[in-house]
C-alpha cells in the first residue's frame, strides 16, 4: 500500500496543493479571506497543530497538517501573513468539524481531516460559532505567550491615585 504524499508550496501569488507532486488545487493567495489553524492544547509547537481551514469567497480549503501548509507555506512568508491579518487560531476542543466528503464518505479521520475544498456554506457556519483568537501570526502569538508567562505578568502596575490638585498642594510646601 503505497502512502499518498501532500504537499504545499508557493508559486507566485498562488499556493498549490500537491498529491504525489501533482497538483490537485490552486489558492490564489489576494482571495483568501480568513486562515483558522486548530490545534491541540497547548498549541505551542507545529506538532500541536491538527490542520488548517483556508477560508474563500466560495470555499474552504482544509488542509491537514501533513500538507505542510502550516509549516512551509505559513513560515516562509511571514510578513505577508502579518500584512494580510486574517490569521486565526482555534483549539480543537471547541472547534468540531464533522461533515460528509462530497463523495459521502466521513473526511474527518482520526488524526484529524484529509484534504477537501468544500463549500463555503457548508462550513463556515460551524467555524463561525468557535471561539476564535487572533487575527495573530505564529510569531505575534509566541511572543504573547512568552511575555504571559513571565512572573507577575497579570499583575497591573502600582498606580498613584493622588489626585493633581493634591500634588500641587504637595509641592507648593
Amino acid at each position: 500500500m503505497n502512502q499518498v504524499c501532500w504537499r504545499t508550496a508557493w508559486h507566485g501569488q498562488d499556493i498549490v496543493v500537491l498529491r504525489d507532486e501533482e497538483v490537485v488545487d490552486r489558492i490564489h493567495t489576494p482571495d483568501i479571506e480568513r486562515v483558522v489553524f486548530v490545534y491541540r492544547t497547548p498549541g505551542e509547537t507545529l506538532s500541536d497543530l491538527r490542520y488548517a481551514l483556508v477560508q474563500l469567497p466560495d470555499a474552504v480549503a482544509i488542509l491537514p497538517l501533513e500538507t505542510g501548509f502550516a509549516g512551509r507555506v505559513n513560515f516562509e512568508r511571514q510578513a505577508f501573513w502579518a500584512q494580510q491579518a486574517c490569521v486565526y487560531w482555534a483549539v480543537d476542543s471547541k472547534a468540531p468539524l464533522a461533515f460528509k466528503h462530497p463523495a459521502g464518505r466521513w473526511w474527518l479521520r482520526l488524526g484529524g481531516p484529509t484534504y477537501a475544498r468544500m463549500p463555503r456554506q457548508d462550513v463556515v457556519a460551524a467555524i463561525d460559532t468557535w471561539p476564535l483568537e487572533g487575527p495573530q501570526t505564529w510569531e505575534e502569538r509566541k511572543r504573547e505567550r512568552i511575555a504571559k508567562s513571565r512572573p507577575f505578568a497579570d499583575m497591573r502596575p502600582i498606580t498613584n491615585h493622588t489626585s493633581s490638585a493634591a500634588r500641587s498642594t504637595v509641592a507648593a510646601r
